[in-house]
């Protein structure tokens, strides 16, 4: 879920959340071609019910849904409600009807689609205060699932209700994984993970590119000879973030120990990071965080300096810095342009751990989940069939997505809607497998703070990572499980 305050958004300057007032009455208007009322005349022509719902002269009642930036934003019951959240372009203006939403209305012409996404202008909470259930949800189920989905009992198990079989295993595996023995979703598409790099830093340098499947090995020999200084400019070889690193581990390791129960009380809880596994993994990183003059700052310095030679990313953040304004966030796209000079983009898959394991990243994926109190399930199981089948799912690649689909067609297709990267090759894109998550059954998910690991214990504490591991395991975890129960959490 986007970070940002709607404050910070507004002094970026126009974004989506300024045109909702203009459409949110007129419903789905834009995604099946009706004509689209101005908010007055919508209400003209309604009839005012209780609980300050209304119904329209056609029938349709519609709910408000008040928000914190107290914007016009309602549902009717004969629309058909998506709501989406943590996946950024989704935030910006018809980002989902160039992608999908034209071609989910050319395919469903009998359904009333409303698309929105989490904080444009509403939330969670705000809908659900208002009494209204989305017909389908689009969001992360790796951490979701559980802070936003499970406690509103908006999960239905989907098994035998839809084939998974074509789908990517490891992106099934992670759903899985948080399904409680069931499977929650369906996954849609994957912001994976891939390594981006700089030609114009390489070049100076005389260093050849990266190539598919380089292992940490070889990524950290380049990381030395590029971290140098040259006519006052400081240069970085090598940029991951560590959070992320372990959180969608190459090893598919998973944190929890299994208690004998898909929901184990918070106090039988209990979790491994100081395996042999997860050793290797955290040596592998220490070395490229205590690389001298590497140092950690963000990922986007990428961009934002350009002085950077490797950054693990994702794909929507490969996509916008082609400058493709689909990807942009809404109002940068004069200042990216400007920042974008100094870089020459390449990207190929991320290092391998190598030994024999060349697996990538655990799959970022986004998910559809549909809520058992929806009043069109049926309609909604339709959408969700069609959006993971291999004609939606060519769609997505043709703008620069990866589905979770992978046939010969999805990957022929990619960006084929995208001109931006023409030129760019995005073969390593599609290297290698993702990881897959194991040794999850009979746990429970909770939110925990990887984070502590490098970030606080490695880069501010000084400690090495193998007593980092320790004190997060046997301090900070069970600190945060504690202390969440105590607040009446259960992530």
């Amino acid at each position: 879920m986007s970070e940002e305050s709607g404050a910070k958004r507004d002094r970026r300057g126009l974004t989506r959340r300024n045109f909702v007032a203009a459409s949110a009455l007129a419903g789905s208007a834009a995604l099946v071609g009706a004509p689209a009322l101005a908010p007055q005349e919508a209400r003209a022509q309604t009839a005012r019910t209780t609980g300050g719902r209304y119904a329209t002269r056609t029938g349709a009642v519609c709910t408000p849904i008040p928000n914190q930036y107290d914007e016009p934003f309602e549902v009717c019951d004969d629309e058909l409600f998506i709501f989406m959240a943590n996946y950024k372009p989704f935030e910006n203006l018809d980002f989902f009807h160039n992608v999908i939403g034209k071609k989910l209305a050319k395919k469903f012409p009998h359904l009333k689609i409303k698309a929105t996404t989490w904080d444009f202008p509403v939330r969670y909470e705000e809908i659900e205060a208002a009494g209204v259930v989305p017909d389908i949800i689009i969001d992360d189920p790796r951490r979701r699932i559980d802070r936003d989905l499970e406690h509103r009992g908006w999960l239905r198990d989907l098994t035998g209700e839809i084939d998974l079989s074509a789908l990517n295993p490891a992106a099934v595996e992670l759903v899985k994984s948080r399904s409680d023995g069931g499977v929650y979703g369906v996954p849609l598409f994957i912001d994976d993970f891939v390594l981006l790099y700089n030609k114009k830093v390489f070049d100076l340098f005389g260093v050849r590119y990266p190539s598919h499947g380089m292992t940490y090995d070889k990524a950290y020999r380049l990381a030395k000879r590029l971290t140098r200084e040259q006519d006052l400019v400081a240069y970085k070889g090598y940029l991951q973030h560590p959070d992320n690193y372990l959180d969608f581990n190459q090893l598919g390791l998973y944190p929890f120990l299994p208690t004998g129960s898909e929901t184990p009380a918070p106090e039988d809880v209990r979790v491994n990071i100081t395996s042999a596994g997860w050793q290797t993994l955290g040596a592998n990183m220490e070395r490229f965080l205590l690389l001298p003059r590497n140092i950690f700052t963000t990922v986007d310095d990428f961009l934002l300096t350009g002085h950077v030679a490797m950054a693990v990313d994702t794909l929507w953040k490969m996509n916008a810095y082609t400058l493709n304004p689909s990807y942009v966030p809404d109002g940068d796209l004069e200042d990216w342009q400007e920042l974008a000079q100094n870089i020459d983009l390449g990207v190929t898959s991320v290092p391998v751990l190598g030994g024999g394991d060349d697996s990538v990243y655990q799959p970022n994926t986004l998910a559809a989940f549909l809520p058992p109190q929806s009043a069109k399930k049926a309609q909604a199981l339709e959408v969700v069939k069609w959006l993971a089948s291999e004609e939606a799912q060519i769609e997505l690649a043709k703008y620069g997505m990866k589905p979770a689909l992978q046939s010969d067609a999805v990957v022929a297709a990619f960006g084929a809607e995208t001109p931006e990267l023409d030129g760019i090759d995005t073969s390593g894109i599609f290297w290698g497998e993702n990881a897959v998550v194991r040794g999850y059954e009979q746990t429970e998910y909770w939110d925990i703070p990887m984070y502590r690991v490098f970030r606080q214990h490695v880069l501010k504490d000084g400690l090495s990572v193998k007593s980092a591991l320790t004190v997060t395991e046997t301090r900070d975890i069970p600190n945060y499980i504690k202390a969440q129960a105590a607040a009446g959490l259960d992530w």
